[in-house]
């Protein structure tokens, strides 16, 4: 068993994300994980990434405040413990509209 204390998750960049710190759970370099990663963003009031593809499907589970959820053809606004799936190459921004902060957890293919 490997066991991550959010207390001592590791920090990592990602890139086009802006107002918003990442934390990783599993995977990568956070556990021997080899099949998904599991990451924690949070983003502040205004914080946001691009919209981009990924060669990779991933879910998205909101945990904390409201998060938009934009593709190329529609927008979602998803609140505590919804949850969405883009599929391999579907762009996505995620962009937070309120004036409180919200976390997201993200689980992806390694």
């Amino acid at each position: 068993m490997q066991v991550t204390r959010y207390s001592e998750a590791k920090p990592y960049e990602a890139p086009e994300h802006y107002d918003m710190r990442c934390l990783r759970l599993q995977g990568k370099e956070a556990t021997a994980t080899d099949t998904i990663w599991i990451g924690l963003s949070h983003l502040l009031p205004g914080g946001r990434t691009s919209l981009k593809a990924a060669a990779v499907e991933k879910i998205y589970i909101v945990v904390a405040g409201e998060v938009t959820v934009e593709t190329v053809d529609a927008a979602v606004t998803l609140g505590v413990l919804d949850s969405c799936r883009l599929a391999p190459g579907e762009a996505r921004a995620l962009v937070n509209r309120t004036n409180a902060p919200a976390s997201i957890l993200l689980a992806m293919p390694t």
